[in-house]
């Protein structure tokens, strides 16, 4: 009997989780942090990080960041405005720290890969061109088992 509870609180937290995901995929481009997330949802910021990564494979922000990343990535391509002004857009507050993660994610900085991606989706659809250009989540991460 003592499986039935724990398995009916598991199915709430992954409600919850999926209401965090949404809310950062609608309001990437807000001032969100951790704690904020966390009480939107009535829950310790610890508890939901842990409990995020365990779900979607990485930590809130690390999703939050991906997600602006993304957006960054489109806005780039698009070629209408400066790699400071896409950074101001899509919600971070430091360009340092944006043209470090996006590297990281999509493997050269934000100035090359508007040159990179306009040769390279020349004539696309947009939506074809978002899919063939998406970052690969946790590409930085190492495979687990490894040390």
């Amino acid at each position: 009997m003592t499986s039935r509870p724990d398995a009916a609180q598991r199915l709430r937290d992954l409600a919850l989780l999926r209401r965090v995901r949404d809310r950062i995929d609608r309001e990437y481009a807000q001032p969100l942090d951790v704690e904020a997330l966390a009480r939107g949802v009535h829950m310790s910021s610890g508890h939901l990080s842990r409990e995020f990564r365990v779900a979607y494979g990485e930590s809130p922000y690390g999703y939050l960041m991906t997600r602006r990343i993304e957006r960054a990535m489109a806005l780039l391509r698009r070629g209408d405005q400066s790699v400071t002004e896409i950074c101001f857009a899509v919600g971070c507050q430091s360009l340092g720290t944006f043209s470090t993660r996006f590297t990281e994610l999509v493997g050269v900085p934000p100035s090359v890969y508007r040159t990179q991606a306009a040769l390279a989706t020349e004539g696309m659809p947009s939506c074809v061109s978002k899919q063939v250009t998406r970052p690969i989540r946790n590409r930085e991460a190492r495979p687990s088992g490894r040390g």
